[in-house]
């Protein structure tokens, strides 16, 4: 055989070799990206399925408020509804600018409930509202942790996919680049404050 011949084939093995280890990283990353989602969505869900009951509770003291308590369920349904099409595609920025977009009409939303709320005593005083809330503080806090995880994720996927060698092939292999989970408000990068003390 040729030595021109070996060295071309030499040459094709290692770029063939090279293209799958891109490749093979490239898919861990946005796999663990994907899993870090997948965290965010169980305590979204968790969220959502309290909100609710916190409705519920305050009808019977806020009778008057019934424009607020519609619009916590429709930013609650508007962020369910958002957070089904992130967590179908984590990676796609148009659905996680969607969520953006949700969490941060339904922390507004929450925030004025919780404002409104304040001048109930009898409502601030209900054993069930108390425990609720101390559940969705804690779920508060689960989702920042989760959300820092699945950001910490797609920058390191995101740093990888921008790296040389690997950006020569990342766009070629189908890997384009994934969206933070960004807080967009001040008032929804820190947990509602929802004590009645």
């Amino acid at each position: 055989m040729d030595t021109s011949k070996i060295i071309l084939i030499a040459v094709i093995a290692v770029v063939v070799m090279m293209i799958a280890g891109v490749y093979n990283r490239l898919v861990k990353l946005r796999n663990r990206f994907k899993n870090a989602f997948a965290q965010i969505d169980v305590q979204l869900k968790r969220r959502y399925d309290l909100i609710p009951n916190l409705v519920e509770i305050a009808k019977g003291y806020m009778k008057h408020e019934r424009d607020t308590l519609e619009a916590v369920i429709n930013a609650r349904n508007q962020a369910v509804s958002a957070n089904k099409q992130a967590a179908s595609n984590p990676g796609d920025a148009a659905s996680m600018q969607g969520l953006i977009g949700a969490e941060t009409a339904l922390g507004g939303a929450m925030t004025r409930f919780f404002a409104l709320a304040e001048a109930y005593p009898d409502l601030k005083a209900n054993q069930n509202m108390a425990q609720l809330q101390e559940e969705l503080t804690s779920t508060e806090n689960k989702v920042a942790f989760s959300r820092q995880a699945f950001n910490d994720s797609v920058t390191a996927y995101n740093t990888a996919r921008e790296t040389f060698p690997t950006v020569i092939f990342a766009g070629i292999l189908g890997f384009s680049e994934a969206q933070l989970f960004e807080v967009s408000s001040e008032q929804e990068r820190e947990a509602p404050k929802v004590s009645f003390e």
